[in-house]
């Protein structure tokens, strides 16, 4: 009988049950309304990411994320046919940042992310599996960067290795790892003293062994859960940090600059409060949707493997 099939006891074929549990999460993916939002969102900006040389041509194709600009007047000129999104000050293009920005905005957090979940899985499961000293060790370092409040300590060291959205990549990286680890290490100390974990050291089964096929499988759905929730908030401490004028310089497709290059515009004129209203609410708005998106599908992802919330 092969492994995809299994008999439902009346003769006919019936799918395994691991396709059948993996079937079923489907359903209930899709079936939640949080899914269907959160994916369109994310769907639309990855629309706008893959196609950006298309729908916004880089005049510069070295480095297509300077925003073009048509002269340096610095008062900023409104929505019109040549700019539909209006322009920045220096006449930077609104529409060609939001575009770029959007790829710019999935390179940096996704990095971020995927860079922070390896670091927590590899210390997570040494903390978890091993305990004693390297246990005491890895957790301890960890308490000592809670200790100390994140956006602080990130501000510091961009200022100490220098600006730009490279130095803060680094740093987000170097924060972020110890909310992983703690989730992936409270995960396999509830599954290292199973039975068939202890089976599997009776076998013989080598520590990279029992952790690679027997535990990290079993434990690591948590830490998507908490991955994929976290890419909004790191776009969120990007675009704060460029907003304080750490991130990237002016002209340059990053969401965060954006607003920070506009913000002397954000009070209007002295007899319209209203007057360049898009200069903030344009880019603000591409930041709030994109976290939203992904913060709707990371509720999504937690109500289907979570244990505790799956079989309602």
């Amino acid at each position: 009988m092969s492994d995809e099939l299994t008999s439902d006891g009346a003769g006919a074929p019936a799918l395994h049950p691991r396709w059948r549990e993996f079937g079923f999460s489907l359903k209930r993916l899709f079936k939640n309304p949080l899914t269907i939002i959160g994916l369109t969102i994310i769907l639309f900006y990855v629309f706008l990411a893959a196609f950006a040389p298309v729908l916004q041509p880089p005049p510069n194709p070295d480095n297509p994320y300077l925003i073009p600009h048509d002269g340096w007047r610095m008062t900023p000129s409104p929505p019109s046919a040549k700019n539909p999104l209006g322009t920045m000050p220096s006449q930077y293009d609104i529409l060609y940042g939001i575009v770029w920005g959007t790829r710019n905005a999935f390179s940096i957090g996704l990095t971020v992310v995927a860079a922070n979940l390896v670091l927590g899985l590899i210390l997570g499961a040494l903390a978890g599996y091993f305990g004693g000293i390297v246990d005491e060790i890895i957790m301890r370092v960890g308490d000592i960067f809670y200790a100390i409040p994140s956006l602080v300590m990130a501000m510091a060291l961009v200022v100490a290795m220098g600006r730009g959205l490279h130095s803060i990549m680094i740093v987000l990286i170097v924060l972020g790892w110890p909310t992983y680890t703690r989730v992936i290490r409270a995960e396999i100390l509830v599954v290292r003293n199973t039975d068939y974990i202890q089976a599997a050291r009776a076998s013989g089964a080598s520590h990279l062994r029992i952790l690679g096929t027997h535990i990290l499988p079993n434990s690591i759905f948590s830490l998507i859960i908490v991955a994929s929730m976290n890419v909004g908030v790191t776009i969120l401490t990007i675009a704060a940090l460029s907003f304080l004028g750490l991130g990237s310089e002016s002209g340059f497709a990053d969401w965060g600059a954006m607003v920070s290059t506009c913000r002397n515009f954000i009070t209007g004129t002295p007899g319209n409060k209203f007057a360049y209203w898009y200069l903030v609410f344009i880019p603000g708005f591409a930041i709030a949707l994109f976290v939203l998106g992904w913060n709707l599908l990371g509720d999504a992802i937690r109500d289907v493997f979570d244990p505790r919330m799956r079989r309602r």
